[in-house]
């Protein structure tokens, strides 16, 4: 029977990020993953494949939208090859997915195929698809099995018109209607996609609006910026029933006056969010408790129950971010290094990939206001900018949120071309806590989208932007 000082079950981006810094870090490490690639919902199903046809999709989209603004001309009519963009998509992801396996080998941690259970505290049974099973010891174990697509009970996922985001990934055409339930990150940035690939697409919302964990000014602008491409919003709608044909889907639900309202496309993507994923890991046989929504309950050192297990990412507490998932790795790695690491949560930023891009850190305005914070607020839109008007990127702004008496960053907001790139120099200014001011004094090269925070902080230290 192999020992190992750690074991890591699940090789998504907080798994494999925590096998090798704990390698790093001197320990003999296994990684345990049940799917024959490593990676996991990220590379695999998430986060790689998604931003890949997005980035084909926006491709089309300015061929046949604003080439010609900037003076190419393309004779013929440009098509659409989805045979060829998905093989592209799969490509990018095979390619990312090895070179996670050749991180693995350059740091020596043990890979295990097969679903990765508890024995006991200390033992992990790894069920092979053959059925064998082979038992490894470990004096610490870290849990990063990660999540999986939620639903609704009268949702049936039949993979074939009502699909998940996993079926979104692959779909053989373009769809006339796409219909989508979840105004999330994950509906929209599929929903943008096949859009812009020539789908009727529409989007129906619970809430009273879109992307509700971001701040609300964010909400209005991205749906704003995604109505003038076609998509259709239906927020404040109750989805009731889902039923599918051969050839069809009908959506029922009701409108925010409660009168029913039907739906019919001939595909539906179900992204009403995700749920932690603990199938098959046994955790009562370790005595690792589960709290009552199935997430892994644990401390503020990310340990559970069980003194030697540690979870992290999506399968507890906190946002299901891929980013947030490698920090808790490292934190773990380190602590069980004798490390003193520190995770601030509220400095991890979040991001819709759809363009204009979304991103935002620390807190919202509402989150502001509900705690009684006192605070300032200066905007900056990117339209005013030089760097936007070249590249035609004329959508969204730049929000910064600053302590009333302090000048301190509380939180930043931004809408508009590469935001998913920009929020860093925001993270970055929090994490030492800088002032509106310090940002505001420093040098942004011209003409650049940067600048916009910098514009932004001067409307928030003194009202005093210069460029508008």
């Amino acid at each position: 029977m192999s020992i190992y000082d750690v074991a890591v079950i699940g090789s998504g981006p907080g798994g494999y990020v925590a096998a090798i810094r704990c390698a790093q870090l001197g320990m003999k490490t296994a990684i345990i993953e049940k799917y024959s690639t490593l990676g996991g919902t990220c590379l695999n199903v998430g986060c790689i494949p998604s931003k890949a046809l997005l980035d084909s999709s926006h491709h089309y989209e300015h061929a046949i939208k604003h080439f010609a603004d900037h003076g190419i001309e393309i004779p013929g009519d440009v098509k659409i090859n989805l045979e060829k963009m998905i093989a592209r998509k799969q490509t990018v992801v095979d390619q990312t997915c090895d070179g996670v396996s050749f991180l693995m080998k350059k740091n020596k941690i043990d890979v295990f195929e097969g679903v990765g259970s508890f024995k006991d505290a200390t033992h992990i049974n790894i069920t092979k698809a053959t059925g064998d099973i082979e038992i490894i010891e470990a004096k610490n174990t870290i849990i990063a099995t990660g999540s999986k697509p939620s639903g609704l009970p009268f949702i049936k996922i039949d993979k074939k018109r009502v699909i998940s985001s996993t079926e979104a990934l692959q779909l053989k055409e373009v769809p006339k209607h796409l219909v989508i339930i979840g105004g999330g990150v994950i509906g929209l940035e599929l929903g943008q996609v096949y859009r812009r690939l020539g789908a009727e697409v529409s989007v129906i919302e619970y809430m009273d609006r879109i992307i509700c964990g971001m701040d609300k000014s964010l909400s209005r602008e991205l749906q704003k910026a995604m109505k003038k491409q076609g998509v259709k919003f239906y927020t404040s709608h109750t989805v009731t029933a889902v039923k599918a044909t051969a050839k069809q889907v009908t959506v029922t639900a009701d409108d925010k006056k409660g009168n029913p309202v039907e739906f019919k496309g001939d595909y539906c993507l179900a992204a009403v969010g995700r749920r932690p994923y603990t199938d098959g890991l046994n955790a009562e046989a370790a005595g690792v408790k589960l709290t009552d929504k199935g997430r892994v309950d644990v401390n503020d050192h990310l340990q559970t129950s069980v003194s030697n297990i540690y979870a992290i990412g999506d399968v507890i507490e906190g946002t299901m971010l891929a980013h947030k998932a490698e920090e808790e790795g490292v934190f773990v790695a380190e602590t069980l290094a004798g490390q003193k690491p520190h995770i601030d949560y509220n400095l991890i930023p979040g991001v819709v990939y759809t363009w204009p891009e979304v991103a935002a850190v620390g807190k919202t305005e509402e989150e502001l206001k509900e705690a009684g914070v006192a605070y300032k607020s200066g905007q900056f839109p990117f339209r005013a900018l030089g760097r936007s008007r070249a590249s035609a990127d004329l959508d969204g702004f730049v929000k910064i949120l600053a302590d009333e008496k302090t000048d301190e960053i509380l939180g930043v907001h931004m809408i508009g071309a590469r935001c998913a790139d920009l929020i860093a120099e925001a993270v970055i200014a929090m994490e030492y806590r800088a002032s509106a001011e310090d940002i505001s004094r420093m040098s942004h090269a011209h003409p650049t989208f940067t600048e916009a925070i910098k514009e932004a902080a001067l409307a928030a230290t003194a009202n005093r932007p210069l460029h508008m």
